[in-house]
């Protein structure tokens, strides 16, 4: 029998744990938490606006800013095992500082912001990074502050999801985060969004969007939280 000594034991305790993560069962242990889909709603727009880059905040042709406190909105796009998604097409969309969408089937009784782009598309770098200017998202009735999002690009299954404002109370009452039960699913679609340090004015919030390296969205689709409300 070997004894070996104390140092020499936790020496080989680290190295059989380094072992074990490189290991296909320590891959998926470390693996990152996939981002739940959610409703992609009514209110994508129905034609691309000729207007359509990621700055949200003005529109092509007018002199003004959109109303509401701008917003940064960055993030990474990668697989599970922390690998970049590069050429990925991301598209946003939300409602204006006034709760009213750019789309001709949110009729709600509120004035439209001519300043708003109100959708957005970018491309993920190499590294997989993305950068959105827009507002910050409010609520309206029924609904949550949000931003859509969906990520679409070779090899992978489109993926629709939502990002929330963290600390928000009516997230609480949000008719489709409520239905995310999971814990740790919930917070992936959470973004604290904080005073820029370039900026004070502004506010930055970081979105990281995780794919399935396989590309597919596996049991995403049967979520009820997928399926379910596709109003807003």
């Amino acid at each position: 029998m070997h004894h070996f000594h104390p140092a020499r034991r936790r020496w080989l305790a680290l190295a059989a744990s380094a072992v074990a993560l490189t290991t296909p069962a320590g891959l998926r242990a470390a693996a990152l938490l996939l981002t739940p889909a959610q409703s992609r709603g009514p209110f994508y727009p129905r034609e691309i606006p000729l207007d359509s880059d990621n700055d949200l905040a003005s529109v092509a042709g007018r002199s003004g800013l959109a109303r509401g406190t701008i917003t940064n909105v960055v993030g990474r796009v990668t697989d599970e095992h922390g690998r970049p998604l590069s050429g990925m097409r991301l598209e946003v969309w939300q409602c204006d500082a006034n709760g009213r969408y750019h789309h001709p089937g949110d009729r709600r009784n509120a004035p439209l912001d001519p300043n708003f782009q109100g959708y957005g598309q970018f491309v993920t770098a190499d590294d997989g990074r993305y950068r959105f200017r827009t507002i910050r998202p409010v609520s309206y009735p029924g609904r949550a502050p949000h931003i859509h999002f969906a990520v679409s690009g070779p090899g992978v299954e489109s993926l629709v999801t939502q990002m929330y404002v963290d600390g928000e109370p009516e997230n609480e009452r949000d008719m489709l985060l409520s239905r995310v039960r999971d814990p740790a699913e919930r917070q992936r679609l959470l973004v604290a969004l904080a005073p820029n340090p370039d900026d004070s004015a502004h506010l930055t919030g970081t979105f990281d969007l995780v794919l399935a390296a396989d590309g597919r969205l596996g049991s995403a689709r049967a979520d009820p939280a997928y399926r379910a409300f596709a109003g807003a």
